[in-house]
């Protein structure tokens, strides 16, 4: 949610909306100075109709930053007051029906030249923005930094002649694509390519760019969209006698980067003259190094040397490179607030994590919400600096933010040309199929084949969908005779065990010569690959303000021993006499993912419990452990699914699941599941422990068996004292909320205590 940084926008009078061209008179200097928005006419609205156009990077036809042509000059408008009347005046002119939103900060890359508009105030109706008020042509007291952009619906407008063309030569220097083509060509392509000449698109080829005034700021910028995140040095004398001997066609002859663009696009650029790209005088074709970051460096040996940022991490994303940021302060981790959020800001990020500059500075927690603190607000980055920790940013106040707007990232990074090597078929959609992979006989042939379907789950699954570039993994699947595939019936691939941080399958364990117990193509291994995911999270704080110690009769259990809640023990009780010692604890678990948690298993296979008269929808839903100092159980408790449903909702979110008359069960994203302690089950029957200290373990869906888009935040963990009579539980947290240190020191709690006490 973007706050409102420049006030409240003025209202129209009837009067100026029914204002009429011939009415209109040049704008005197006195009015040009005045803070007072007034109509901005122009010598256009009187002859030719004003000329506007989309530019800047990320950049489609019908997206980017806006420029207006007047006095013989390209400029762009201030975001001050910009609003979606303005943006719908603007997407009119460029010929579109309306506009879907509207740009400020820069977001397409900063402008050059003036700043012909500010303070633009439009009531939506007029026919061009120059007919709209402002402070007058050419009178801002903006930066570039404040340069506005539009988001036009992309759809035109029936019969629209577009008399707002711009020169042809504009139109052909647009720079989209951008590569390094090496000059030392070897038989296999080694990935990803570092150093190269640059080339960018042009017409139906590739050009090059003079490298006269070439900086070692230009080299940064390119390394940076292609996905690395630092420039080296390159020996030109190397590629100099290779050039020469080239017919090289230079489009593009002088590049004045600051370092800090995330696209040459956005950098100022001059073009060669038609029919003279072959012209460089003093110079050659640019030639660039990069320095990739750990995950794509070949060199082992330089991998260990170079270490990305300790205390910033992306979370939640579906592709490498991308996801919500959370930084580490006081060995907790926590998030990022969206105001202010730009590309500058995430450039840093993504660079210090081993990425390129970024492709995306997403708002609105487009990346899921992070649950733990949020430790800036307002990050002005400049786009040089190491970390994100060293721009300027302002604390936070539990007022001014919350995780409804987490900032995240999507990072440009390198061609790595994975998802060439591993295939879907057989599939309904495109997310889904069996699995087929690139492989070589001995001969060095390549042919596709097979992954033997045994033990593949969910985890591997991950990776085959991030490597194929469709997200999350749905489901991991160890048959899949029932889909058509291709001709392709054998295995080349058997015993393969993942983390799930893998970038390809290749990069798992695997075993080296197929070993597959079962036919081939009957089972083979596939995947249903999702977009998006739910990902469940404990309430942490609330376990540890909730637990207590219960001595509950037998005679009221049957139920809970029927379901097989109580330790062994209980089964040679003296019932209905006695009692169990119950450690009692509420557990509310939220989905802060970007999909509805939903059972894996169809209500048809839910399973009746007439004893509390529920359905069972998964078999275990979660583990409830109490582990001594060695990590040993010493008791332990689970829950089936017996009803999932939404307890609460944050505001603006409506409940979507409910168990009562058999209804739908699930988690809505952006609701919760609350567990009160005095429900049965709700417990571990602690009966036969003794006094001493342990860890309290709680992990939701420990057998992975829906998919979530992350695993590492399903368990959570406290210290927990027990003398005999009374239970305490402190520094409970979710798995990934404290730092490699802090999680250390708390694993040796339990050992560190015994020994005091004895």
């Amino acid at each position: 949610m973007e706050k409102s940084r420049r006030g409240v926008q003025l209202a129209f009078s009837l009067l100026f909306g029914l204002w009429l061209p011939c009415c209109l008179t040049q704008t005197t200097p006195s009015n040009a100075a005045s803070a007072t928005p007034t109509p901005s006419p122009s010598p256009q609205s009187l002859g030719e109709r004003l000329k506007v156009r989309l530019t800047g990077y990320p950049r489609k036809h019908n997206e980017g930053r806006v420029e207006l042509f007047y006095k013989g000059e390209w400029g762009t408008i201030c975001d001050d007051d910009f609003s979606i009347s303005n943006a719908n005046v603007l997407c009119r002119q460029l010929g579109f029906v309306s506009a879907t939103g509207w740009t400020h900060s820069a977001k397409y890359g900063k402008g050059q030249g003036k700043i012909w508009l500010d303070n633009v105030l439009c009531n939506g109706g007029e026919k061009s923005i120059e007919f709209c008020k402002s402070r007058g042509w050419g009178n801002s007291d903006c930066t570039h930094d404040e340069d506005a952009g539009v988001v036009c619906k992309d759809e035109r407008i029936p019969g629209f002649v577009d008399s707002n063309v711009i020169d042809a030569h504009v139109d052909e220097n647009k720079v989209e694509e951008v590569r390094l083509r090496p000059v030392v060509v070897t038989a296999k392509k080694k990935l990803p390519v570092t150093e190269g000449v640059v080339e960018v698109k042009f017409k139906e080829g590739w050009v090059q760019i003079c490298d006269v005034g070439w900086t070692i700021k230009n080299t940064r910028v390119v390394c940076g969209m292609l996905g690395f995140p630092h420039e080296r040095k390159v020996n030109k004398n190397f590629y100099k006698l290779y050039l020469e001997r080239q017919k090289n066609h230079f489009h593009i002859h002088s590049v004045a980067c600051t370092g800090t663009e995330i696209h040459l696009a956005a950098c100022p650029l001059e073009f060669n003259k038609p029919n003279a790209t072959s012209t460089c005088e003093g110079g050659m074709a640019a030639v660039v190094s990069c320095m990739p970051g750990p995950l794509f460096m070949q060199n082992s040996g330089m991998k260990k040397k170079l270490k990305t940022s300790s205390n910033v991490r992306l979370k939640g994303g579906a592709r490498l490179g991308e996801g919500r940021v959370e930084v580490l302060k006081d060995n907790e981790w926590g998030t990022v607030c969206d105001d202010r959020w730009n590309l500058q800001s995430a450039s840093v990020v993504c660079r210090e994590l081993g990425f390129g500059s970024a492709k995306e500075a997403l708002t609105g927690a487009r990346m899921g919400q992070g649950m733990g603190p949020i430790y800036m607000n307002e990050v002005k980055c400049l786009g040089q600096e190491k970390s994100i920790w060293n721009c300027p940013f302002k604390n936070i106040s539990s007022e001014d933010c919350q995780h409804v707007e987490d900032a995240a990232v999507r990072c440009n990074i390198p061609y790595m040309g994975l998802e060439n090597t591993i295939r879907l078929t057989g599939g309904r959609t495109r997310y889904e199929g069996r699995l087929e992979v690139l492989g070589s006989d001995s001969n060095g042939t390549e042919s596709w084949g097979l992954i033997c379907g045994e033990n593949w789950s969910t985890t591997e699954a991950m990776v085959a969908c991030r490597q194929l570039g469709l997200g999350y993994a749905n489901q991991g699947l160890q048959e899949t005779w029932y889909w058509d595939g291709s001709n392709v019936t054998e295995m080349v691939m058997s015993g393969v065990k993942c983390t799930g941080s893998e970038m390809s399958l290749t990069q798992c364990q695997h075993h080296k010569t197929v070993n597959c117990q079962k036919a081939a193509a009957k089972f083979s291994a596939g995947v249903i690959c999702s977009e998006t995911a739910s990902d469940l999270i404990l309430d942490a704080p609330l376990v540890q303000q909730t637990v207590y110690i219960e001595d509950r009769p037998l005679h009221m259990l049957y139920c809970a021993a029927e379901e097989d809640c109580l330790s062994k023990s209980a089964a040679k009780a003296n019932w209905p006499y006695g009692h169990r010692r119950l450690l009692r604890f509420s557990s509310q678990i939220h989905n802060i993912g970007r999909a509805d948690f939903k059972p894996k298993a169809g209500r048809h296979s839910w399973v009746w419990h007439a004893c509390h008269g529920h359905y069972h929808s998964m078999n275990i839903f979660t583990h409830y452990d109490l582990l001594n100092a060695n990590g040993t159980k010493v008791a332990e408790g689970h829950k089936a699914s017996f009803c999932l449903e939404d307890s609460d909702c944050q505001e603006g979110v409506s409940k979507r699941y409910e168990c009562a008359n058999f209804g739908d069960q699930g988690i809505t994203v952006g609701c919760w599941d609350l567990y009160r302690h005095d429900i049965d089950c709700q417990w571990i029957d602690i009966t036969d422990v003794k006094p001493g200290n342990y860890i309290m373990q709680i992990v939701i869906n420990p057998d992975h068996e829906v998919a979530e888009s992350d695993f590492t935040n399903n368990a959570m963990k406290c210290n927990c004292k027990y003398d005999g009579h009374r239970i305490w539980f402190h520094n409970c947290h979710v798995g990934d909320a404290f730092s490699e240190e802090a999680e250390r020191r708390f694993e040796k709690y339990p050992g560190q205590l015994n020994n005091q006490i004895s």
